[in-house]
């Protein structure tokens, strides 16, 4: 018994993993089935976000589930038979030994944390438990979660491969490094949000794509406040809209519905707000069932128009004599 006073119920988190563990166990979660995210969680128990990354980072322990980067969680398919393996929670996977870790294990294991859990997944009590380590133990390689955050930028960002055959000219060179950086965002739903544009994180990789992406332009643009301005344009905008990004990926894997479904699941509603004529535009676009709207053709709309109007300061200032930048007339 506890003593006089002192609550004998298990903690929350243990209580939620316990419920998750039945689930698994009785096969309503199958093998390779997706669990509820942490935001899920906190929805479903209306616990905090610290609790429910407890809860995943409990389970992940035991071996009942693991992180598929741009998946989520899934229950672990390891078991015999395909079937999930189910442990004693008293008996968590024995720690590896501290020597085989490394920043760049800390790291990447990091990076697979957020791409499948999202941003708020992130903690360094979860990075903890993913690597078998206490959570003091981590900063030995990181000084904290902020630093943790550029190293993993700085990572994603020297994945990026430039093409060979790279645009020589101002517009085709943007464009291909905007798409780059969208394609990035997209790998990593989770960076948009880690970067800043008032308080970037240095990032080496980062600035040298940006100065590929820039070095044609740059020759156009020898003022540099609009030389930084253009850079700012261009990148700023990729990531706008690529902030969206990780929330849209939390809502698919919450309620099973891509964006395309999740929109024609409202249509019924949308068509009661226009049934009094009094909004055409939306009439007319509810009309038209194939339009094709989402982030990537939104992106692809948006940066054509971006483009079209930086063509505007390129085309006012063309290198002069000696390389000086000058107005046309």
């Amino acid at each position: 018994m506890g003593a006089p006073g002192q609550s004998t119920d298990p903690a929350p988190y243990l209580r939620i993993a316990a419920e998750l563990r039945t689930r698994i166990a009785s096969g309503e979660l199958r093998a390779g089935q997706k669990v509820p995210s942490a935001r899920r969680i906190t929805q479903e128990w209306g616990v905090a976000m610290t609790t429910a990354t407890k809860v995943l980072a409990t389970l992940r322990r035991e071996g009942l589930v693991r992180a598929v980067p741009g998946v989520g969680t899934v229950v672990d398919t390891s078991g015999a038979c395909g079937e999930p393996p189910v442990r004693s929670s008293r008996r968590p996977r024995k720690r590896p030994a501290e020597s085989v870790l490394s920043r760049e294990r800390v790291v990447r294991t990091a990076i697979a944390l957020a791409d499948a859990g999202g941003s708020a997944a992130l903690s360094m009590r979860a990075l903890a438990a993913e690597l078998g380590v206490s959570t003091m133990v981590l900063y030995r390689y990181v000084p904290g979660k902020d630093e943790l955050v550029v190293l993993m930028a700085d990572v994603v960002f020297g994945e990026v491969e430039l093409p060979a055959d790279a645009p020589a000219d101002w517009r085709g060179r943007l464009a291909t490094g905007a798409r780059l950086q969208w394609a990035l965002y997209r790998r990593h739903p989770w960076l948009a949000k880690a970067m800043s544009f008032t308080r970037p994180p240095l990032s080496g990789n980062a600035l040298a794509l940006m100065e590929w992406m820039m070095a044609p332009a740059r020759e156009l643009l020898p003022e540099t406040p609009v030389l930084l301005h253009t850079t700012v344009t261009v990148a700023g905008y990729v990531r706008g809209l690529a902030v969206n990004l990780e929330d849209e990926a939390e809502a698919e894997q919450d309620t099973g519905l891509t964006h395309a479904q999740w929109l024609k699941t409202r249509n019924g509603r949308l068509a009661e707000i226009l049934d009094g004529g009094n909004y055409p535009m939306y009439a007319q676009i509810l009309a038209y069932p194939d339009i094709g709207f989402d982030p990537d053709s939104m992106f692809a709309f948006g940066l054509d128009r971006l483009l079209d109007g930086l063509g505007a300061v390129m085309t006012e200032r063309r290198p002069g004599p000696g390389g000086r930048g000058r107005r046309s007339v």
